[in-house]
């Protein structure tokens, strides 16, 4: 399933995207980048609670470790959920047929 969460976020490159760490630290900026460990690379950044994180209102890019993303906001308009449901639901299938051989 991480392959298919790797193709997809590769597929939102250059697209506005609020990403939440575990340490509750959310961050909206353009997706430059992201590898298959699902590392993220943001550009022209903004931290959404400002006056909690002042240190960061100077940063105008940075680098996210994958371990540490709660969750990640995506632009709705650039969600085609229908591809989501078949891609996952060919990967169960898949994973179905690998553990029965």
């Amino acid at each position: 399933s991480k392959m298919l969460f790797y193709s997809f976020f590769k597929s939102l490159v250059g697209k506005e995207v609020v990403v939440e760490l575990k340490n509750d630290l959310s961050i909206q900026g353009t997706l430059h980048s992201v590898d298959q460990f699902l590392n993220i690379k943001l550009t022209d950044i903004d931290v959404v609670d400002r006056e909690k994180y002042p240190h960061m209102l100077s940063v105008k890019s940075c680098f996210v470790r994958g371990s540490v993303v709660r969750y990640v906001q995506l632009p709705h308009e650039e969600v085609d959920v229908s591809l989501l449901q078949d891609a996952t639901r060919k990967e169960a299938v898949q994973s179905r047929q690998q553990t029965s051989s």
